[in-house]
């Protein structure tokens, strides 16, 4: 049975992407006439713009935490230089695979000269102070009845169990053994004595919750630029955003894609058209893309002016 299992896993990821985009195509067939039916106004575009200027300055914040983790296991780096690193290796995430970002900036920490174990665990930490900070929005605003069709992704009390030990396993008690086992398999030549962290990584989780309010906002103006939204939803529109993101990151598939628009669809169909929930969604990977894009092609100008203003041996 293992065995099988291991011939099948690397194909997982390609069936989950096949059956959720088949339910994409399908509710679009369904609905595209509504989707046509948004007129694209002065306001639309303002609203698009601000979504964009966000989501850029989200991958700007998030590679800014990523550096404060390396600073938290005691690694002397550039925060310049981790921010380039960090949007440059983070639009191969639609790669597939769904590893490559990690392991481009794994690569390039060590080609750097920095630890291999911190490195390793730095970009293993990131992801689960995202899911953390996303799943604590989205509960949050679950338990204040904003979000009661959350209840339809399972057991609320499984979900505050899932997130307690999301929280539990970032603890130093129990990371500080992992890291210590970590370093004596990966560098053997390290002091492993040194890669420690001193106390609960409260700061990089903050850091990493104002990443999603962040992404949250953009997808909140996309909603507001195609759909009349009252104030009273946007919590719900948050918390939406919220969860499905946090399937969209734990999910197999590249990017996320499928996974993040299908959660989002199903738990704002009973508050939105199904035409305004298709095309908010579609709009937001877009100006993710477009984002991305972006911060990494200043990236790599920002790579391509230092080495040029480096003096050169003569």
């Amino acid at each position: 049975m293992k065995k099988i299992w291991h011939q099948l896993k690397p194909y997982l990821r390609w069936v989950i992407l096949g059956v959720t985009l088949f339910f994409l195509g399908n509710a679009f067939k369904d609905h595209w006439q509504e989707v046509a039916a948004i007129e694209i106004t002065g306001t639309v575009w303002l609203y698009g713009a601000i979504a964009l200027l966000l989501t850029f300055l989200a991958h700007l914040w998030a590679g800014w935490v990523w550096g404060a983790i390396l600073r938290l296991l005691k690694q002397s780096v550039k925060r310049g230089w981790v921010l380039r690193v960090y949007l440059k290796t983070n639009i191969a995430k639609y790669l597939p695979g769904n590893v490559w970002h990690f392991y481009g900036r794994v690569w390039a920490v060590k080609a750097a000269g920095i630890s291999l174990s911190a490195a390793t665990i730095s970009v293993v930490l990131e992801p689960l102070l995202m899911v953390a900070g996303a799943l604590a929005i989205a509960l949050a605003v679950s338990q204040l009845g904003w979000l009661a069709s959350l209840a339809s992704f399972g057991n609320r009390k499984l979900q505050v169990l899932g997130l307690g030990i999301v929280l539990l396993g970032m603890h130093p008690r129990i990371l500080n053994p992992v890291m210590q086992q970590l370093s004596r398999l990966k560098a053997k030549n390290e002091d492993v004595a040194t890669l420690r962290l001193e106390g609960y990584p409260w700061f990089p989780l903050l850091g990493e919750i104002g990443f999603i309010l962040l992404r949250g906002a953009g997808f909140i103006f996309v909603a507001l630029a195609l759909a009349p939204v009252n104030l009273a939803s946007l919590p719900l529109l948050l918390g939406a955003f919220s969860f499905a993101w946090c399937l969209g990151l734990v999910i197999p598939t590249p990017g996320g894609l499928g996974v993040f628009e299908t959660t989002a669809i199903a738990l704002l169909d009973q508050h939105f058209s199904a035409g305004i929930i298709l095309s908010v969604v579609a709009v937001f990977r877009l100006l993710s893309l477009v984002a991305e894009a972006t911060a990494a092609g200043l990236a790599w100008l920002g790579d391509f002016l230092a080495e040029r203003r480096r003096p050169t041996a003569e």
